[in-house]
């Protein structure tokens, strides 16, 4: 179990400059990344096409828990860009889940009955070769600074809607000051009771978790959820832990949502542990992902017979509190579908 002190409100893990221009120095090419593992920095052709149509970035400190001289690493494989990216895969498309239908706003996906989605930046901490708005059309359908006004306007006319989630990209890459304000705004429609907010960055850039962040979270009256993203046990580490137990001392919910990837967590032995090690942090497991078939992510998809064994085994060894919902996400669906033992689905 990781032990690690709470930040405190006057203590920071990282200023805002500090995370700021830890993520400025993250690794923008493959060959530099290859080349801090000390792997084969020889790119190919095809792999710069990869990277060509998906840039690479990954942070220093997320590299640093990856395994030197192993080129089959779990955390490297999800951001390395690779020729098989670059092959069409028939089912696989830029807009696997057809979110273009569901915008009704700048920014503002409504695609749940109770709850509506912000992307309120196009930015990530990190690009993972899996992710499933690596097309999105973020400069037609960002709700910036300047759109704001007309999400607001849109969620304050849905008295029916008691939750926003904010997404992208990754909103915790946008500053403190512009998320704050933001919040602010949110919190002043009567009928919001609730915040989520979807990020990979405290995962693989912990230092983003300073003391600003804390401030305004700690200060909303939204309840509030944070639902991190990962995937493999090696990627939480202390200073992850430390994030994690700083981000609840305000008071929020923390859940995990992961994907699950060929070659990167396909295996009963890393999925128990990656819910041991959430629950040491504080983090309760909470969404297990099939793959949204993205153009580009054909190669990290596990089939659903393979999906249902590992749950099966998961719940085997785990209370079920610690597993975490089978589930996919189908264009059109009213929630998630869960997958059954029989491949059977169910709206949940």
């Amino acid at each position: 179990m990781i032990k690690a002190p709470i930040i405190p409100r006057t203590a920071v893990a990282g200023d805002r400059s500090g995370w700021q221009q830890a993520l400025a120095r993250a690794y923008r090419t493959a060959g530099e990344l290859l080349a801090a593992l000390d792997l084969d920095d020889q790119v190919g052709a095809a792999v710069r096409e990869a990277a060509r149509q998906f840039p690479v970035r990954v942070p220093r400190s997320f590299a640093a828990r990856m395994g030197r001289g192993d080129p089959h690493d779990p955390l490297l494989r999800q951001v390395l860009p690779i020729e098989a990216e670059t092959l069409a895969a028939p089912g696989y498309g830029p807009d696997p889940l057809d979110e273009s239908a569901a915008m009704t706003a700048p920014g503002v996906l409504h695609k749940y009955h109770g709850r509506v989605l912000l992307t309120v930046t196009g930015a990530c901490a990190v690009h993972c070769r899996y992710c499933f708005r690596r097309h999105f059309p973020y400069a037609q359908a960002n709700a910036g600074a300047e759109d704001w006004a007309g999400a607001l306007a849109y969620l304050g006319s849905h008295p029916e809607v008691s939750e926003v989630i904010l997404s992208g990209g990754d909103p915790l890459a946008l500053a403190d000051s512009r998320l704050s304000a933001l919040v602010g705004h949110l919190s002043a429609i009567p009928h919001l009771q609730r915040l989520r907010i979807h990020s990979r960055t405290p995962i693989v850039l912990p230092e983003r978790v300073d003391g600003q962040l804390l401030d305004w979270l700690g200060s909303t009256r939204l309840q509030t959820v944070i639902v991190v993203h990962a995937n493999h046990p090696n990627e939480i580490d202390d200073s992850v832990g430390q994030a994690m137990q700083a981000l609840s001392g305000t008071g929020a919910t923390l859940l995990n949502q992961s994907v699950l990837l060929k070659g990167v967590n396909d295996g009963a032995d890393i999925l128990t542990s990656l819910s041991e090690t959430l629950f040491d942090t504080g983090v309760l497991p909470y969404y297990l992902h099939q793959l949204d078939r993205v153009a580009g992510g054909a190669h990290f998809e596990v089939d659903d017979r393979r999906a249902l064994a590992l749950m099966g085994e998961l719940h085997r060894r785990l209370p079920g509190y610690l597993v975490p919902r089978l589930v996919r996400e189908e264009p059109g669906a009213p929630g998630k579908t869960a997958l059954s033992s029989s491949v059977r689905t169910e709206p949940i």
